[in-house]
This record gives C-alpha cells, structure tokens and sequence, in this order.
C-alpha cells in the first residue's frame, strides 16, 4: 500500500493532463483484456481438426465431429463449419457463403483494435501536451519571481517530465499489444483460408467424381 501511494503521490506531480492519460491507459487495458479473452476461446484449434482437414484418407464425418466439438463460438468452426454444411451445393456457392462468414469473423477480430492503434498516437501527443504546460508552469515562476524559487520550478519540471513518461508508456503497451493481436488474427485467417480451400477442393473431387459416375451411367 505504501509503494502504492507514493506511486499516485509521484503522478499527481504530472498536473492536469495525468487524469486523461489515466484515463487513456485504463481504455487500452479494458481493450486488451476483452481481446485475450475473445481471442483465447474464439481462435483454439485443436489438432484433430487440423488433421482431419488435411488426411490423406478424407472422411467428412470426421471432420463434423471435430467442428461440433469446437462449439458454436469457435471461429475456425463457424467457418469451416458453413464450407462443410453448403458441401452439396454448388462450389461457387459454397466459397461465397465461407467468404461472407470469413468477413464476419475478421470484423469481430478486429473490434476495439482501433482503440489501441489510436492510443499508440494519442497517448504520447497527450504527453507532450502535459510538457508543455509543465515547462510553461516552469517559466512563468521563472518570469514572475525577482529571486527564482527552486521547488516552483522543479514542481513544472516534474509535471512535464511524469506527463511524457506516462504517456510514452501508454503507448508502448497499446503498440505491444496492438501488433500481438493484430499477428494472432493475420495468421488465424492465414489457417482458416489454407483449410478452407482443402476442404473446397475435396467439395470439387466429390461433384467430379458424381458427375463421372452419372455420365457412364448415361452411357
């Protein structure tokens, strides 16, 4: 408790503008917290499903069974899940349908990583913004006083060097994050689009292979 206050002691020194970089940085926490949640039980994908997608001796079967024990949340098995049950139609029509699902999830991947990618510029410009009115705090004791009173001046100084400290940090983690979640979800949809197009292409081999047998019946 004591490092505690005398942490918030040393950032009420930074003036004003601490409030809203406290402000910012609690923001872009909430934002990181709810994506590692999102992203932790929307993005598992299990090794059976994998597998199954890419076996060699192919079974559709098997590959429903792995989806529906991903549950109806899980983004690889919504979308895998709408190629395997639109598998009958059309291959035109099934990758359109999978195309419609693939934007739905990256736009639910992406929500609120703007914040973070907003907070990387705006934290930092924030800090600046409390210099300056530190460093003005600072001269104008300066100006003002016939004989220059130490603590005024370093009480501005302080003020303009917390504000950039803090806002710099801010900025650090949000860009941290950013680029962690924003890597997680390229490659989530980097693997949804190389399974995606295994299991088009078993769609393709079975209409072939239906066509050729209702063609030598014909015949």
């Amino acid at each position: 408790m004591e490092e505690l206050r005398e942490a918030w002691q040393a950032l009420r020194l930074g003036g004003l503008m601490v409030y809203p970089l406290l402000a910012v940085g609690v923001l872009a926490m909430t934002v990181i917290l709810d994506r590692a949640v999102v992203y932790f039980r929307c993005l598992r994908l299990p090794n059976g499903l994998r597998e199954a997608a890419e076996a060699w001796d192919f079974s559709w079967s098997t590959v429903e069974e792995q989806i529906k024990a991903l549950g109806p949340s899980n983004a690889f098995g919504r979308f895998l899940g709408v190629i395997v049950e639109n598998r009958t139609r059309p291959v035109w029509w099934t990758e359109s349908r999978a195309d419609d699902e693939a934007g739905r999830i990256e736009k639910a991947l992406s929500r609120g990583l703007w914040v973070l990618e907003t907070v990387v510029t705006g934290a930092p410009l924030l800090g600046l913004l409390g210099t300056i009115t530190g460093m003005m705090q600072a001269f104008k004791v300066i100006g003002e006083a016939g004989v220059v009173a130490p603590s005024k001046v370093t009480a501005g100084v302080a003020e303009a060097l917390i504000a950039t400290a803090l806002g710099l940090f801010i900025a650090v983690i949000a860009l941290f994050a950013f680029n962690f979640f924003e890597r997680v979800r390229a490659h989530a949809l980097d693997t949804m689009e190389r399974l995606g197009s295994k299991l088009v292409a078993h769609i393709r081999l079975d209409q072939e292979h239906s066509g050729g047998d209702r063609s030598h019946e014909a015949a």
